[in-house]
C-alpha cells in the first residue's frame, strides 16, 4: 500500500511541476527599419536550419539557441551585414550543416550524390526482380483426369 501510494503521489508531483520545468525564453519582438528588412530577415531565417531541432528552420523552431540565433541574425542586419556575411559566419561556426541546401564541394558531396544513387539502386533492383519473375514459368493448369 506504501508502494502504491508513493507512486501516485510522485506522479502527481510530477505532473503539477512539468509546466515549469521548460526553459522561459524573454522572446520580445524583433524591431526592424523598415517591411524590406523584416522580409529579408524572414527569408534568410527559413533558409537557416535549427541546430537543436534540425528538421526546423530558424523561423519555425522554439529552441533557445534558435531564438539566440534569429538575435544575433537580427543584429548583423542592424550592423549592415548582408545575407552573405551573415551566412558566412554562421558557416564557420556551425558548419554547414546550418544551411538548408549546403554548397556541393568534397565533405558535402554525398548529401547531393547519395539521394540520387539510393533511386537508382532501387530502380535497379525493381527491374532485376521484375524480370525475373517474368521469366519463372507461369502456374497452369494441369491437365486433369476426368
Amino acid at each position: 500500500m506504501k508502494w502504491l501510494s508513493f507512486t501516485v503521489l510522485s506522479v502527481l508531483l510530477c505532473w503539477a511541476t512539468a509546466g515549469t520545468a521548460q526553459i522561459e525564453v524573454n522572446q520580445e519582438p524583433l524591431v526592424f527599419e523598415n517591411a524590406e528588412q523584416e522580409a529579408r530577415f524572414n527569408q534568410l531565417t527559413l533558409e537557416l536550419r535549427c541546430l537543436v531541432c534540425q528538421n526546423q528552420n530558424l523561423a519555425d523552431s522554439d529552441a533557445p539557441l534558435a531564438h539566440d540565433l534569429r538575435e544575433e541574425i537580427h543584429g548583423m542586419m542592424m550592423a549592415g551585414k548582408d545575407d552573405d556575411e551573415i551566412k558566412t559566419f554562421l558557416v564557420e561556426r556551425y558548419g554547414d550543416f546550418v544551411l538548408y541546401k549546403p554548397p556541393v564541394k568534397g565533405n558535402t558531396l554525398v548529401l547531393w550524390v547519395a539521394p540520387i544513387a539510393l533511386l537508382l539502386i532501387g530502380a535497379i533492383v525493381v527491374g532485376v526482380v521484375v524480370r525475373r519473375q517474368a521469366q519463372l514459368p507461369s502456374p497452369g493448369v494441369e491437365g486433369s483426369d476426368q
